[in-house]
Order: C-alpha cells, then structure tokens, then sequence
C-alpha cells in the first residue's frame, strides 16, 4: 500500500481485494470497494474508535463506530458463519432472513427473543431495527436503491457497514473478511488464527488437486423461469471447480457475474459433461426430471452424476454452505475434489455436497 506509513499501518491482507484496515495510534480506518457490479472506484470508509478513547480528527462525512462492538445486527445471514467462528452470539441483537439462516444456536436465540426479528416478509423492519440501538449493523449492496437498505439507514443515522465479501473472485478472498468482521471486535488475533488454518489446508488441496492428468467437465446451476444463469469464467464458483480438478465449461468467459443462457445452447455444450452441480433446489433425480424431462438427454443425469450442495440443509431454506461455507472454501473444495477425483480423498465424508438418486 503506498504512503503506509502515513495512512498508518495497514492489515495483512492475503486474498481479500474489495477491504482494507488502517491502523494508527488512535483508531483504525476500514475501506471498502467493489460493492457491485459497475460501482466503479465509489468507496465506503469507515473509521473505528475505542469506546474509551476520544474521537480523532477524521475527513468529513467519515461515520464513527465505537469498538469493540457490544450490539451487531446483521442483514444476511452469510454473517453468521463469522458469528459462528468468532462466538459473537452474545453481541448478536438483530436477524434479518430468519427463515434463511441454518445456525442453530441463532436460530435459538431469535426462538427465546434474545436475538430479534428484524425482517417483515421480504421488507426490513425498520422500526424493530432502530429500537435495538445496534452499534454495528453489518450489510451488503446492490446498487439499487429500491433494494439497497443502506440509504435508509444512513439517514436514520444508524451505525451500518456495507460488506463487498460476495464480490471477491478467490473462495479464500470471501473468506478472509472474517478478518473485516473481527476489526469491529479487536478480535483480529484470533480471525488471522482461523484463516491461516483455512487457507493452509485450502493450499494443500489445491496441490493435490493440481496433479491430476484429466480433468472432467463440469456444468453448473439449472433454469429458472426460462432462463439457464451459468457462472461466469471469473466467478466464486469457476476458480473453485478449476482448483478441485475439474474443467469448467465455461472457463473461457471473462465475466464474474451470471451468465443467462436458454436451454438449448447449453444442452449444446454440455450435453457430455461429466458432472452437474447445484441443479435448483432438486435433492433426487426425479424431482430434477420432473422439472424439465429433457434433462434426461444430459450424460451426467443419465450417469447419475449430479451432485448438490444441498446436505447441510434444515428443511425451512437455511442452507450451511452459505453460512459455515463461505468461510470454510477448504471444506468445500473438499468435497468437490472427492467428487470429481475420489481416488484422492478416500473416505471422505461430505460436508455439503450430495449425490442426487
């Protein structure tokens, strides 16, 4: 980082590119970018001042939050994982997307009314949300105003901090903003223990992995509403298929984000793939069938591999890889190379993954 010396020091970063931390003798500044797609070089900074200390001189319009925070409320459940790994239950007042969260002790918590509801439906519950006097309310954006809650937060003049982790390419740059989660706790000791024991294992996998002489072919994702989105070739999910052995169809595209596609130009591509992931919300071959009887012509349906990262579900729309797995890509490579290559990890007992009957 250039002037570091005069920004103050700054956070050891090994994979994240959308967050920064600067750290000086009174505080620490926060930095976030990439929010979304086409927010061009827009950023939020963020400054991070002990309770018991002054507030410093800061640019004008830089929001304070005084650390470590005692109140989070988060607004995906994504956060959850961190709450998990970095035993934030106590400090955890607000839930939105109950209904999508797999924790169980949040689940508990939100049960008893020590964590509250803070969601209507799809909408936030605002006035629920003002009335827990959060110190920290922790978000992400898409750029639209009509779905975005931070402008209206910013107005109530709440302490919300917008994340840009689900914009990150690598798996193990998503799972380095429990690094950016733990500033907010001064708990950046234990987040930097966790990750490195994360991205070490994920580096060994990745090794084994890389040795392999063929890689199969790998489709992802099913249509919805007549429309197949595929993984761009940038995407969280392309690097994580490449980096388990597989050969990602399409690999070959620049993008990072969706690709919408109709049916018949990805049957004729990948009508002999050799494997299919994260077909919906399908956990057997019938119901896969039952959706469109075409998917029969597929060679990976008719060779029974489609495989799902439905295992670690609850029944009511919480799913553990968007939770645990985000921050945990090691176990999710894991998996991946156990499906695409047994023989180098035998034995293995899945974490998300499982193969549809």
């Amino acid at each position: 980082m250039e002037n570091s010396t005069a920004l103050g020091k700054p956070a050891d970063l090994a994979y994240a590119k959308n967050f920064s931390i600067e750290y000086h003798e009174t505080h620490k500044i926060v930095t976030v970018r990439n929010m979304w797609r086409g927010s061009g070089d827009l950023t939020f900074t963020y400054a991070l001042v002990p309770r018991a200390g002054a507030v410093p001189k800061l640019p004008p319009g830089v929001p304070v939050i005084q650390i470590p925070v005692q109140r989070i409320s988060i607004l995906e459940t994504v956060f959850l994982g961190h709450v998990q790994s970095l035993d934030l239950y106590r400090e955890l007042v607000g839930l939105a997307g109950v209904n999508f969260a797999y924790d169980p002790l949040a689940i508990e918590q939100v049960k008893n009314g020590y964590t509250k509801k803070i969601q209507v439906g799809s909408s936030l519950d605002v006035e629920s949300l003002l009335l827990l006097k959060s110190d920290l309310i922790l978000t992400s954006a898409m750029g639209n105003p009509q779905f975005d809650a931070h402008p209206q937060l910013e107005r109530a003049n709440q302490p919300v901090v917008i994340t840009a982790g689900y914009m990150e390419t690598h798996p193990l740059g998503r799972s380095e903003w429990l690094k950016f989660t733990a500033a907010f706790f001064d708990k950046e000791d234990e987040a930097k223990r966790i990750f490195d024991q994360i991205a070490k294992r994920y580096q060994e996998l990745q090794r084994i992995a890389s040795e392999v002489v063929s890689r199969p072919t790998v489709l992802a994702n099913a249509p919805y509403g007549g429309t197949w989105h595929v993984p761009g070739g940038q995407s969280y999910t392309a690097r994580a298929v490449e980096d388990a052995g597989g050969n990602y169809l399409f690999s070959d595209d620049l993008s990072k984000g969706g690709l919408p596609k109709d049916f018949e130009s990805i049957y004729h591509r990948a009508a002999k793939v050799d494997f299919w992931l994260h077909p919906g919300p399908h956990r057997d071959l019938d119901g896969l069938k039952s959706q469109d009887r075409r998917f029969t012509r597929f060679r990976a349906f008719a060779t029974g591999n489609v495989y799902n990262n439905t295992l670690r579900t609850n029944g009511k729309g919480g799913n553990d890889i968007w939770e645990r797995g985000v921050l945990h890509p090691e176990e999710v490579l894991e998996d991946l190379i156990a499906i695409f290559h047994p023989e180098l990890i035998p034995d293995h007992s899945f974490h998300y993954y499982e193969k549809l009957q």
